[in-house]
């Protein structure tokens, strides 16, 4: 969900060093004893921390590194495709979300309970990377991010309105602004769709039964009724003008211009896009603040930590030694502290000291401790489609569906994916 400004030098390097290793399809020698294979998605694999570890690593170890690298879209499918003809690279980059069930995990990839660098990673990012039994996965090698509600501190100020703790108070916030004139919450309906997994987190990050239970098919949304209440809350937040009136065509380029003119006072967002794609105007990075997100489903509200990207080992690789050994490099401080030199990034490693921290967050650090969730929804709810979920909503704005359809196409949705995945039980 992160995006960064790419180091356009490292980048155009580490391209022509992609070009030599490997072709369209990463072919080359993979059986080379002194080579080792890592495969992620193409906009992924050219973040500049990326580019400088790989040639960090090629510097010190004389290992040479050979990049495949994937169009995004095709990734999962290719990934897939390498599982099934054994072809699966020495080091496999990805997300810990529901696609990874598509994959066999503990066939396939190397639990990583005992490195020595475990101790080295944030309880956070540590959370991030374990599966339901608490094996971890992979090592977050990643730029991380607070996600909450970002709201304009200068505009409530000049207007003597408090932040909210509680729902209750949130509530009473955005009909106060609403009431004004304003647009309370910059809701970008059009092809965004990570907020309400924001709102879903509490529901199953709080209660891991009935995560269990729905990833089992013994419960579905329908029977759990604090999703029928971010539901209702969503559906009635858009009716009463929360979200404005231009809300189902407002979309990922049109959330700054909404910020910084000052027509919308808060958005369901992350730290980092306050440093990448905001642009200042009337107001600036300097005049916002940080409380939680509040969607009826946790009263004193909820943060979601970053999704990182994990390196996996492949487990049947004859180089999983090896594999390890890159890894053990990349959580080195002397090495990690290089690649995310002035990266506007939540820490991942406990002695990470070069990267930017946003103000915001640092500012509401005890908030974050109390009430900060593991991202839950899009990333452990199997069959969970952050995109597919977003277009049952936007049938529910334009009147063509009812709250209890919405959360009813939610699992059909949901189940026919885990299905589609061959998920037991489904």
């Amino acid at each position: 969900m992160n995006k960064k400004i790419l180091c356009a030098v490292t980048a155009v390097s580490m391209a022509l060093t992609m070009t030599a290793c490997s072709g369209k399809d990463g072919s080359s020698d993979e059986n080379n004893g002194n080579t080792l294979s890592i495969m992620g998605k193409k906009s992924d694999l050219a973040k500049s921390y990326m580019t400088s570890i790989f040639e960090q690593y090629e510097k010190s170890s004389g290992v040479k590194l050979k990049i495949i690298s994937v169009e995004d879209a095709d990734y999962e499918d290719e990934a897939a495709k390498r599982i099934k003809e054994g072809t699966l690279p020495d080091v496999f980059l990805h997300f810990n979300n529901s696609d990874l069930n598509r994959f066999d995990v503990e066939k396939n990839f190397c639990y990583l309970n005992d490195e020595k660098w475990v101790s080295e990673l944030t309880d956070s990012a540590k959370e991030y990377c374990l599966d339901s039994s608490g094996d971890l996965l992979g090592l977050p090698f990643w730029e991380s991010s607070v996600s909450g509600c970002y709201y304009n501190k200068t505009i409530l100020n000049d207007l003597g309105l408090d932040t909210a703790t509680t729902q209750a108070e949130f509530d009473m916030l955005c009909q106060a602004l609403a009431d004004i004139g304003y647009t309370p919450i910059c809701w970008p309906a059009d092809g965004c769709s990570w907020m309400l997994q924001f709102g879903l987190d509490p529901i199953f990050a709080d209660d891991p039964s009935t995560l269990e239970k729905i990833n089992k098919n013994e419960i579905t949304y329908a029977d759990i009724p604090e999703v029928k209440d971010m539901t209702e809350w969503i559906y009635d937040a858009a009716k009463n003008g929360w979200f404005g009136s231009d809300y189902k065509k407002t979309g990922w380029d049109d959330i700054s211009p909404a910020l910084s003119s000052g027509n919308a006072v808060m958005t369901f967002i992350w730290d980092t896009w306050f440093y990448t794609d905001f642009k200042p105007d009337k107001y600036t990075v300097d005049d916002f603040a940080l409380m939680p997100v509040f969607m009826d489903t946790a009263d004193n509200g909820t943060y979601e930590g970053g999704n990182l990207n994990m390196m996996m080992v492949n487990k049947n690789s004859q180089k999983a030694d090896k594999a390890k050994e890159f890894l053990a490099f990349c959580a080195d401080a002397d090495n990690y502290n290089i690649a995310f030199d002035g990266i506007s990034t939540v820490s991942c490693f406990k002695n990470q000291t070069t990267n930017i921290q946003s103000q915001m967050v640092t500012d509401e650090k005890n908030s974050i401790d109390e009430y900060e969730r593991v991202s839950t929804a899009s990333t452990r709810i199997i069959g969970y489609s952050a995109d597919e979920t977003a277009k049952i909503f936007n049938k529910m704005f334009v009147g063509d569906i009812s709250v209890d359809e919405c959360i009813n196409l939610m699992d059909e949705n949901r189940i026919n994916a885990a299905h589609s995945q061959g998920i037991k039980g489904f």
